[in-house]
């Protein structure tokens, strides 16, 4: 891990090069990366170069990650996270339904969780398709009452998340429970929302470019486009979350490295584990019905340290800026 940390740190870190190093820490001592000294005779210039910005990062980065229990909080925010994925997709099922038949998400959150082990998109579709069978003459009935609770029960997750986003953050939680919880539901619902456009921009737009009579270039320009435009609308919603989520006043910023550094590694983190599990793993073999419980569980533990890895890049990326200034 402290390798992966290290090569992802001195990547993202590249990007931003020609700052100083990164000298302010947190109060610690014992956590701080010890300064190169300078020999006699040496410039200071040269000093600024003796230790790469890239590294003096991928240390902090590496250091905090033990220090802040990242592990830790990770395997707290896989077990929130699973209570809360199936009320997710229940929120998510009501409010398409509002606008559509709610049997066509299912299709569509099905071919968006391809990116997903086969196994633990398997155990997704079966429990989306009873969630869809049970739906229809309710969505209308009680609608506020049964959103708010599903959306109460899924931002469990999401407010694990800005737990361990304040710690990243060293930042003390004085807001109320209620606040937070407001929070944590508003970030819910953005996920949501992103679930829901994923799914139209995957599976209902293709049709539609082709139904409109493009040329073929320009369809097939509109359509290739609909992934970087995803990949940004992802990075967009980490940086709301590492801007919103510790309590602390930060400055705006809609693109962030760490964002950037999470989406690309949480893309090849789910690719690599599905080729994982399709060729070398034996997961349904050893645990049986449990298998694909199992990998969705390591898929959404692999996906919570890539998102907390991205917070505490960008802590440390703020604090060598300081530094700098």
């Amino acid at each position: 891990m402290s390798k992966l940390i290290d090569l992802l740190a001195g990547v993202v870190v590249f990007l931003a090069a020609g700052r100083s190093v990164l000298g302010k820490r947190r109060e610690d001592p014992m956590l701080a990366v010890p300064a190169v000294p300078r020999p006699a005779g040496v410039a200071p210039s040269l000093e600024a170069n003796a230790v790469p910005t890239w590294r003096r990062v991928a240390d902090y980065v590496r250091t905090q990650f033990k220090h802040d229990n990242i592990t830790t909080h990770a395997a707290a925010m896989t077990y929130y996270g699973l209570l809360s994925l199936f009320p997710a997709l229940i929120a998510t099922v009501s409010l398409y339904g509002l606008i559509s038949d709610p049997a066509e998400i299912e299709q569509q959150i099905d071919m968006v969780a391809s990116v997903l082990p086969e196994s633990a998109a398997d155990l997704v579709g079966e429990q989306l398709a009873e969630i869809v069978g049970g739906s229809g003459a309710g969505l209308g009935i009680g609608f506020a009452l049964s959103i708010l609770a599903a959306l109460w029960t899924a931002s469990s997750g999401v407010a694990a998340l800005v737990k361990a986003v304040n710690r990243i953050h060293d930042a003390t939680e004085t807001r109320s429970f209620v606040k937070v919880r407001l929070l944590a539901m508003g970030l819910t619902v953005g996920i949501v929302l992103f679930v829901i456009t994923a799914a139209f921009v995957i599976t209902i737009l293709p049709p539609l470019i082709e139904s409109a009579g493009f040329s073929e270039g320009a369809g097939s320009a509109v359509l290739w486009l609909r992934w970087p435009g995803l990949g940004l609308a992802m990075i967009v919603g980490l940086g709301v979350l590492y801007r919103f989520a510790p309590n602390r006043t930060a400055k705006w910023r809609w693109i962030t490295i760490g964002a950037v550094s999470a989406t690309v590694l949480w893309l090849l983190a789910s690719l690599g584990l599905s080729f994982y599990v399709s060729n070398f793993a034996s997961y349904n073999e050893t645990y049986g019905a449990l298998g694909g419980v199992i990998v969705l569980l390591l898929w959404i533990y692999v996906s919570a340290l890539v998102v907390l890895l991205g917070a505490e890049i960008d802590v440390g990326l703020e604090l060598e800026a300081s530094a700098s200034t």
